[in-house]
This record gives C-alpha cells, structure tokens and sequence, in this order.
C-alpha cells in the first residue's frame, strides 16, 4: 500500500511459511531488519522496492523516517511556511518514536505508525498499524544515525548518488508530491539539506556494511546485496514451523493440549456434520445445520468463560443457588464465513460486544492479510470470543489472535470458536498462543496439498452458505 508521501508501505508477496510472530516454541520470530540511508532523493526508496521486490517473501513492511519528523513548535511552524526551517538537521526527527515501532515490528508486535502531512509541516490526524512483518526496511536521511536504532538492523545499506541528481529529483518530488514551489526548494537545498548532508547524513557512510554508488542505476551492487538478504532469510526460515499434511483421519485430539474442548460427539452432532460434509446438501439445509451447529459450539464456548455463583428468589419465594456472568463479552468474527457464527451467537446471548476482523488469504500462497478490524475501544476488559467455522493451517486464526492481543486483552481472556479444525491447525495455535482457549465441533487432519482445503469437511464454507459458489 503506497502513499505519495513515501511513508509506510506494506507490501505482500509470494513465498510459503508462516506469520513472523510463529514458531514452535511458541516465541516470536525476529523480524529481519534493513537500513538504508542517503542524501535526500538519492533512491532510498526506490532501492528498497527493487529489494523487496526481488527477495519474494511475504510480510515487508517500508518504513520511512518521513513518518516520524517530530511536531514543530509554533515558531518553527511559521519558519517552516516561509521555507527557513531546517528539516534535514537530525534534531527535526522524533527518535524515539521511530525506535519503538522497530522494535515492535523487530518482535513481531502491531506498531502504530504517525503519518505527516507536508503541506501542513506537521503531523497528520491519521496514523497506520501495522501487524508484523518478516522484512522490515527503514529507509531515510538518518537511518544509520541513532546508535540504538542501528542496534536493531541486520544490514545497512548506504546509497551514494551524485548530488546534481538528487537535487533534480528533490525538485520534481517536491513539487508534484508536497506542494512546494522550486524557487522554495532551491532555496531550502542550499541553505539547509546541502549543509546537512555534508555535516551529518554522509559520515554515516562509516556505519554502512554495503555502499550502493549510482543508486538505482548500481544494478551489480543491488544484486549483490540481495543476494546476501536472501542467504540471511533462509537461515532464518529454518526456525520457522510449516503445516504438517498428514493422510488420516482422526476425531480424537491426539497430542494435543487441554486448551482444545471438543463439542461432545452426540449422534445428532454426528448427523448434522454428516449433513454438512454432504457435497449434495441443498443450500437451505446447509443454512440450517450450519446455524444450528454454530449455536451448540457458540454454547459450549460460553460455558469456558468464568461464571460466578449467584442466589435468585424464585416466584414462588424459595431461594435458588446459581450462576451468573459478571464479565463483558465481545464476539469477535473473522469475516466472511464468521459471520455465520455471530448470528448464532446473538441468538443465545446478551448483552454481548461485537468486532469485526476481515482476513483474506493469498489466493497463491494462502498468507493471511489483514485488510480491515474494528474493535470495541474497551475490548481489552472483556472476555472474547473470537469465531471462524474452520481452521486449517492456523495462520488466518493465529493473525486474528495477535490482533486481540494487540488491542490489551490477555491471551487467557480470549476463546477461539470453530465448526471444523484440523489438529496441525490446533496445533500451531496451542504452540504460538497457549493460553488460549478452543471449542471446535470436529476435527479432521487430511488436507489438500494445492487447495488447502480439508479433504471430509465443508468444503468452502463462506461460498456454500451464502451460495456464491462458482
């Protein structure tokens, strides 16, 4: 997603693995870090693109140092409009900011990162989060400057391009892009970002491990340099689990933790998942099980939340010693298909919160994206039921986890809700998240090498209940 002001752009691309945050032992797996810095229009960002391009790996997240210019005060603001004040100087950056959003994408976290708007020389009302990343690259003036920022990197990247270019770009970016006028830029370069890239950008040079002459034009030095990413990253993929594609099939949660609660298999829970699994099911009749199905499990996932003991007089006057929920719930879908799921839920329960989280797999390499979440400002304080009809590799269930957790609610406090999981699906999410807690109706561990897609289940879920199968 790229914006005209070359901030933070996340860039999704093929490759197979896992979300960064996933290993086995249930620890995040460090993000890998680039830093490249320049003079001012010098093809930082072009040269970051050409790499991220060329690594063809999911998760890349461009960060730009354009995100983090510190607020100006009112006089420098008014210095700003009348081109005289000086952006290049390494104080014009908020450090520290910049640092805890690496660090939280270096950990696999969600970082919130500031978006500035250039024409008004200050910080916009809108800001991105991120989730994740495997490859993060901070790229601008002063990306090998700040020794703890240089801490993070794996690399660092210097691009040294003649300054007749950068000037010319400077220009062109400037004035197409931030609304300036060229005499303003002219006037801006030679009294501030000439003096600062000799002063301050270009010593940096010193804390670079590539140098890249020419910029974008280096073709040999940009190879070279990806070539070495690319060797960096295997060794790191090595540590990173992949679905295990068994050829059996088992109802029972074999291996598998006591956070998993299966739905009792009555034979009416046999007979509607028989109906369900029936390729030649009637879309109404699919509507229905479906429906009913979800409100068993959404039922048996209640009964995991914690109730407290509470006595009621009965109409006729005796004392009755109960239960009661004293806790806030938020039913969390993951869309599209979890919308089935929060329909039943509605049906057996209230008052209860809702939030919606749209995840989308890769339609190649079947990687999560994230593309939308809206959530209960007070979800951190609530026990949540999270709800998705089925589970196969764990990596949409795992993304929809960490955003939760993300928003300040305890991995204990949240209750994964599905109709079919395959037990690596399970698995991976008992590894990654052991605290919490599953409520499946069915387990079966064969699953398609091309589609994904679990041999004896409900084939695409989402497309047989609202009926726009192919």
């Amino acid at each position: 997603m790229a914006n005209t002001n070359n901030q933070t752009s996340t860039l999704m691309l093929k490759s197979a693995g896992r979300p960064p945050w996933y290993t086995p032992d249930g620890k995040n797996t460090p993000a890998y870090v680039v830093g490249i810095a320049g003079g001012s229009a010098s093809g930082k960002t072009s040269v970051a693109r050409r790499i991220v391009e060329s690594l063809n790996v999911p998760w890349v997240v461009i960060l730009s140092m354009d995100s983090f210019y510190r607020r100006l005060t009112p006089e420098e603001s008014k210095r700003a409009f009348d081109n005289n004040h000086d952006f290049d100087h390494p104080s014009s950056y908020d450090y520290a900011s910049a640092l805890q959003a690496l660090r939280d994408l270096k950990q696999g976290r969600a970082a919130r990162i500031p978006q500035y708007d250039f024409s008004t020389h200050s910080p916009s009302s809108e800001s991105q989060l991120v989730y994740g990343a495997s490859v993060v690259i901070f790229e601008g003036i002063f990306a090998l400057y700040d020794p703890a920022i240089l801490q993070l990197m794996d690399v660092k990247i210097f691009v040294d391009t003649d300054s007749d270019i950068c000037l010319a770009r400077r220009i062109k970016r400037d004035v197409a892009e931030r609304g300036r006028d060229p005499l303003g830029v002219l006037q801006q370069y030679d009294r501030f970002v000439k003096p600062a890239y000799d002063g301050f950008v270009r010593p940096t040079m010193n804390n670079a491990d590539v140098i890249i002459p020419r910029g974008l034009d280096n073709d040999v030095a940009i190879d070279l340099m990806i070539q070495h990413i690319k060797r960096q990253l295997n060794e790191l993929s090595a540590t990173i689990m992949r679905p295990v594609l068994v050829d059996r099939y088992d109802s029972r949660p074999h291996g598998l933790k006591d956070t998993l609660a299966m739905l009792p298999q009555s034979t009416q829970v046999r007979a509607m998942q028989t109906i369900l699994c029936d390729r030649g099911t009637p879309r109404n009749d699919f509507i229905f099980y479906s429906d009913r199905l979800s409100r068993l499990v959404i039922e048996y996932g209640l009964g995991q939340l914690p109730l407290e003991q509470k006595s009621v007089r009965t109409p006729t006057g005796m004392l009755y010693e109960g239960r009661e929920m004293d806790v806030a719930v938020t039913g969390v879908t993951v869309l599209r298909a979890g919308g089935v799921m929060e329909k039943a839920l509605r049906s057996v329960a209230r008052p209860v919160h809702y939030g919606k989280i749209l995840i989308v797999g890769d339609p190649v390499t079947h990687e999560p994206r994230l593309h939308y979440a809206k959530l209960p400002p007070s979800i951190g304080t609530h026990q949540v039921l999270l709800m998705d009809p089925t589970i196969v590799s764990g990596a949409n269930a795992m993304m929809a986890i960490r955003i939760c957790l993300d928003h300040g609610v305890p991995e204990h406090c949240i209750v994964f809700l599905s109709l079919l999981a395959t037990p690596q699906g399970v698995q991976a999410i008992q590894a990654a998240f052991p605290s919490v807690k599953l409520v499946v109706a069915l387990l079966d561990s064969r699953i398609g090498k091309d589609d994904l897609l679990v041999r004896s289940g409900y084939g695409i879920f989402g497309d047989r209940y609202f009926g726009t199968e192919c």
